[in-house]
């Protein structure tokens, strides 16, 4: 019997170029919770300097079916909301996780190191299964390590995530671990999630109890980068409060889902912190305070969903971009999942 691989001591990051790496699903239209929790904070990465890697995960997408023409289509509309919220494709690489086949390539060597007990712990494969786990797709329980290998083959070191990603985060520091480890090697880097902001976690406008979603039946739940300046207004103008008016301290919104939650997104619109916008507005009733949030929430949205719809004018051009994006990403992915070949004993003679 061969003697087992020695431990290796585990990879600090700071032996890896700082690489950011996000994505986010084309399976609908995107809302303001995807600008607050994940487009603006991308662009604030990309500002920083920091080299930025931002991928429509559309082979994720596919873990439930889509319709063809709907997950082109979406696909197009999310990268065109990534631009008209400011990621300059010239600065941050861009594009489509299908037309880079390291992540499935990398995702099939993550699934035979992941262990089943792993994947069984996923809480958000159990929300969106429910009682219907026998039927629903293996790409669906799978979804974890094909998220780990869409980080890992650009040896991404930080990774803006929501609350909602922080155990697949974790995961994926487990398989990058014992990947390590199994090999002998300090291949892949220990990645850290980046959770910050105000509102990293919008939630929906008619129950603050649950995450603001574009696969709610409800449409007043949600402000999508699409709608127009009435649209916002009125569900805004609609959208669930209480009777009291703001309080003077952020202590007194503990038991107030639906207020704390029109103060973060006041406070994440305005670049200000929810203890502020408490300050600002202290003993204020929500018909005070809801056309204030009307105002912010349709200036800063308003010329995004412009530069959407203008862009989206133009397909063949998105096309381009992702394509072009496309190409700079896999002149990072290429060596490294090549490099994975070798250590795990593939034979690459042919080319």
């Amino acid at each position: 019997m061969s003697e087992p691989v020695q431990t290796p001591q585990i990879p600090v990051n700071a032996a890896f170029k700082p690489r950011i790496f996000s994505g986010i699903q084309p399976s609908g239209g995107l809302t303001l919770g995807n600008y607050l929790g994940a487009l603006k904070r991308f662009v604030q990465k990309q500002d920083e300097g920091i080299e930025t890697i931002y991928c429509m995960v559309d082979m994720h997408a596919i873990t439930t079916w889509q319709d063809p023409a709907k997950l082109r289509h979406a696909t197009r509309e999310g990268a065109a909301a990534f631009i008209a919220a400011g990621i300059d494709p010239a600065r941050s690489i861009l594009f489509n996780q299908s037309q880079v086949s390291a992540h499935v390539e990398l995702g099939w060597i993550f699934n035979c190191v992941a262990r089943m007990g792993w994947m069984s712990r996923m809480t958000q494969f159990k929300d969106k299964a429910g009682k219907n786990s026998e039927n629903v797709s293996l790409g669906l329980y799978a979804y974890p390590a094909l998220m780990a290998a869409d980080i890992l083959t650009y040896h991404a070191t930080m990774v803006p995530v929501g609350e909602d990603q922080k155990q697949h985060l974790e995961l994926t520091r487990d398989i990058a671990i014992k990947f390590n480890n199994d090999y002998g090697v300090a291949f892949f880097p220990v990645v850290d999630p980046l959770i910050e902001g105000a509102a990293t976690r919008v939630m929906s406008l008619r129950d603050g109890t649950k995450k603001m979603s574009k696969s709610d039946p409800s449409d007043q739940s949600r402000i999508n980068l699409t709608d127009d300046a009435d649209m916002i207004a009125a569900k805004i103008r609609k959208s669930k409060t209480d009777s009291d008016p703001l309080p003077e301290t952020l202590d007194g919104l503990k038991d107030r889902p639906e207020a704390r939650n029109l103060v973060n997104i006041y406070a994440a619109l305005a670049d200000m912190s929810p203890d502020q916008v408490v300050t600002q507005f202290a003993g204020a009733q929500f018909g005070t305070f809801k056309p204030a949030l009307v105002d912010l929430s349709v200036a800063k949205l308003g010329p995004i969903t412009a530069e959407m719809i203008r862009l989206m004018k133009d397909p063949a051009e998105i096309d381009r971009i992702l394509g072009t994006g496309a190409d700079r990403a896999d002149a990072i992915a290429r060596p490294i999942v090549d490099q994975v070949y070798e250590i795990t004993g593939m034979i690459r003679s042919r080319r």
